[in-house]
């Protein structure tokens, strides 16, 4: 027992990570893909997941060797106002977040509730419930307590969504051809295209804020430049799993939707058109996975704006802090928003998990300017390889970004 637990907290840090990226944003992107396009953009994945790998060793490698986390560095060798500008930029996408995020799940619980009970209960008792639920976490202000808690939701959703994926998948032809790049051809009806949402798909793997947390959980784990091995060995775990999980949330709604062609414009319908597919059970279990993922990634978007406060100023990370737990319940209350005011949950995602690939470019120059600091790095200076490397993820972030924007102005317009 005691060996089972040694070996499940070398990989804490990594579950946390992953909690923190395969939320309903991950699900609504990857389901929303496989409905309207099949596997086609799985290779929007394979690369999206290559590029988080990499990001999380070098900011990793940054903290092992300086001893820094990312917006302390960012405050203190390159301007004050970057670390202030990720703060603003972060916090403003985690709220918007924790909105869809809630609303989705409540959304999704709800029309599950309906197989059990006449009518279904109401969206904002199930809205009340979680937000609740991950407040209770919190107000434990241990960061193990945290990390095992979402150890337990993350096994649940890992298990639901594989589960599916044998149930659901498409014929293993698709699954190939999805692998090699290309965009999707769409008719003049859909003049929207896909765009949009492969910006979502790289704004949800490719995440900002999991960089630069990630220093955060190096510092704390007392990880240095001797525990390179560790770190990659956890960052491979996480990313393995990230791959695997996201691929089949795709392949779920590309083997049952897709051929159906009835698209998808809000989470809630996956369960509403899998249960007449593919059975009661199938669909369960996609709503479990879906609560399981909404649960374990906004228990970490309400931790953002805290974090940041303590990283950018090098402060304890007591979250037992009366204006922690103030800041924490004000912005877990966002989460009713949805089922209150009866926003477009799925619509909220996609544009927030957008704006992500945005902040990406300026997130990754960060690192290569730091990265490249023989003052600071010493001997681990980054090498010719892997400046090479992060330029083509620049190159790679950018022409996101430009999708992006592109996507959400043809969405407005």
């Amino acid at each position: 027992m005691n060996q089972f637990k040694k070996t499940l907290a070398l990989f804490l840090p990594g579950i946390f990570l992953l909690g923190f990226n395969i939320g309903t944003g991950s699900v609504t992107s990857m389901a929303k893909a496989g409905a309207t396009y099949g596997m086609s953009l799985l290779w929007t994945i394979i690369a999206s997941c290559f590029a988080t790998y990499y990001m999380i060793n070098l900011y990793s490698r940054y903290t092992m060797v300086t001893g820094e986390t990312a917006l302390y560095a960012f405050k203190k060798h390159i301007h004050p106002a970057i670390g202030i500008f990720f703060i603003v930029a972060l916090t403003t996408g985690v709220m918007g977040s924790v909105m869809g995020v809630m609303g989705i799940v409540a959304d999704i619980s709800h029309v599950w509730s309906k197989s059990f009970i006449e009518g279904g209960i109401s969206p904002i008792y199930f809205a009340a419930f979680f937000c609740g639920l991950v407040y209770f976490i919190f107000w434990n202000g241990e960061t193990q307590f945290f990390e095992r808690a979402l150890a337990l939701i993350v096994a649940l959703m890992s298990i639901c969504f594989l589960a599916n994926f044998f149930i659901l998948m498409p014929p293993p032809s698709e699954i190939i051809n999805g692998l090699i790049p290309n965009v999707p051809e769409v008719s003049e009806t859909e003049s929207k295209g896909p765009f949009l949402i492969i910006a979502s798909l790289v704004g949800t793997t490719v995440f900002s804020g999991l960089f630069i947390i990630r220093t955060t959980l190096v510092k704390e784990a007392g990880w240095g430049i001797e525990d390179e091995q560790k770190q990659r060995r956890d960052a491979i775990v996480s990313v393995v799993l990230m791959f695997i999980i996201s691929m089949s949330i795709m392949a779920a709604a590309a083997g049952t939707l897709y051929p159906e062609k009835l698209g998808l414009t809000k989470a809630s319908q996956m369960i509403e058109l899998l249960e007449p597919l593919s059975g009661k059970l199938a669909a369960s279990i996609f709503a479990i996975g879906i609560i399981a993922a909404g649960v374990s990634s906004q228990f970490p978007n309400v931790l953002m704006l805290p974090w940041l406060l303590c990283d950018y100023n090098q402060s304890p990370r007591n979250m037992k802090l009366s204006k922690y737990r103030i800041m924490v319940f004000f912005i877990s209350l966002l989460g009713l928003v949805v089922p209150i005011f009866h926003a477009r949950p799925v619509l909220v995602m996609i544009i927030s998990q957008a704006l992500n690939s945005i902040i990406l470019p300026m997130t990754v120059a960060c690192i290569l300017y730091l990265g490249n600091r023989k003052d600071l790095m010493l001997a681990y200076r980054f090498s010719t390889f892997h400046n090479i490397i992060l330029f083509l993820i620049l190159a790679f972030s950018i022409f996101t970004s430009v999708i992006g924007i592109k996507g959400v102005a043809q969405l407005i317009m």
